[in-house]
């Protein structure tokens, strides 16, 4: 999980970590899909909206679950959504959740 998204969902992602335990903390954008993937991590949930766009995710072994809003009242109505899609994210496909 990238560092701009609430704790609080990491209880509903089994599994998950965030980028500061992970040690990643302060990596941004293809700095921090590189590091998560080079780690071997498979999906990185964020909240930055313009990820996907500055990056390109062909033939990357992680996949992007990106969420509109990163305010835990906003996200918390979501997060079966949130987890399903993470459970089902292929390498370097992209997912929004709105």
């Amino acid at each position: 999980m990238d560092e701009n998204l609430p704790h609080s969902l990491r209880r509903h992602i089994p599994n998950s970590v965030t980028a500061a335990y992970a040690g990643f903390a302060g990596l941004q954008n293809g700095k921090l899909l590189e590091a998560a993937e080079i780690a071997g991590f498979e999906v990185l949930v964020t909240g930055d909206k313009t990820l996907h766009h500055e990056q390109n995710l062909t033939g990357r072994k992680i996949a992007l679950v990106s969420l509109s809003a990163v305010n835990w009242p906003l996200i918390e109505p979501h997060v079966a959504e949130i987890a399903t899609s993470v459970d089902c994210a292929v390498p370097g496909s992209f997912t929004r959740i709105d």
